[in-house]
């Protein structure tokens, strides 16, 4: 059955392979972000332009889409508008929100949905957390959470720092880092992949109030990633490991998405949105996972190339000192 659906966003790292597969399964699709972003929509989709929370936003509610797909929100006070306008104006309600809310550590080697949402580390997770919170104590509107894990398309998977910068590294020999010993094991999941059970989970009924992560089913360790980046790019990945508490007394900001995400084992158990939005399958070798993300990058090397500046006298210094404790 064709549904009317509005991603908010929509061409983004994740959410435009998502609007590619909503229109390939015959649903009326509609965009709403501030378009500023030439993504190369699929035809047939119709732009909506406006600021989020501006009048054009509030209008939103008045067309009672089946779907609204909200991919931008990350502050309980955004979830709480979108609360005032979709309730009672859309039959479902799904929020993007985060594999990373997930226990740190957690108390199980694979993470289900029933792992508590509990994040010390990083504010972001825990504004997503407190959008859950909201989404959950609601009435009135239907909601499904979905929370991805690590999803690439367009950029690289690093540890820290800006890939590109890290991809330049690796083409010119220089070292990059991993946190800790580089042998934790991580889920690296394609948007393509993730598209599927995502449009799968729209106009169910049994995804309402339905908290779902979407990942792939394999892992990979982050040494194996950043070879296989290094080959991709021609050229052996140079690695320096570094503690994880190590690189934060460095650079404080770096807790956030190392305690809080990278640096601990990701593995998903996916069976309930199989059991919802029907069985699905991601690409399991990095080569696949990679090759989208490498074309985009050598896309921007061409473009332009990021000079030396201050991260890498920073990564520089980290590597030299840490080398030299043998």
């Amino acid at each position: 059955m064709a549904l009317r659906v509005v991603f908010i966003g929509g061409t983004g790292q994740i959410s435009l392979p998502c609007v590619e597969e909503a229109v390939a399964r015959g649903h009326e699709v509609s965009v709403f972000n501030r378009g500023r972003r030439d993504a190369g929509l699929p035809a047939g989709v119709t732009s909506i332009v406006g600021e989020l929370g501006g009048a054009e936003y509030a209008r939103l509610g008045e067309e009672h889409f089946d779907v609204v797909a909200q991919f931008i929100a990350f502050t309980p006070d955004q979830v709480q508008r979108d609360i005032d306008i979709f309730t009672g104006h859309c039959g479902q309600y799904i929020f993007i929100s985060s594999a990373s809310v997930y226990e740190k550590p957690a108390r199980h080697y694979v993470i289900t949905e029933e792992t508590p949402a509990i994040n010390p580390y990083w504010r972001y997770s825990q504004d997503k957390i407190a959008c859950e919170t909201l989404l959950r104590g609601t009435s009135g509107l239907g909601w499904t959470i979905v929370r991805p894990s690590h999803t690439v398309r367009t950029g690289l998977p690093v540890m820290i720092g800006d890939a590109d910068v890290m991809a330049r590294r690796m083409l010119e020999g220089e070292p990059t880092i991993v946190a800790g010993d580089g042998r934790t094991p991580w889920t690296l999941t394609r948007s393509k992949d993730f598209a599927v059970p995502f449009v799968g989970l729209f106009g169910t009924p049994a995804s309402l109030s339905e908290i779902f992560h979407i990942t792939n089913d394999r892992a990979h360790i982050w040494d194996d990633i950043q070879r296989a980046i290094g080959r991709a790019l021609g050229v052996e990945a140079n690695i320096v490991h570094v503690p994880t508490d190590t690189l934060v007394r460095y650079v404080p900001e770096w807790e956030g998405p190392l305690m809080g995400d990278k640096s601990w084992t990701a593995l998903f158990d996916n069976s309930k949105v199989k059991r919802v939005a029907g069985d699905f399958t991601c690409a399991p070798d990095l080569e696949t996972i990679l090759e989208e993300p490498i074309r985009h990058l050598q896309q921007r090397l061409e473009r332009h190339r990021p000079p030396r500046a201050d991260f890498d006298a920073l990564v520089d210094r980290i590597c030299r000192e840490q080398s030299a404790l043998g």
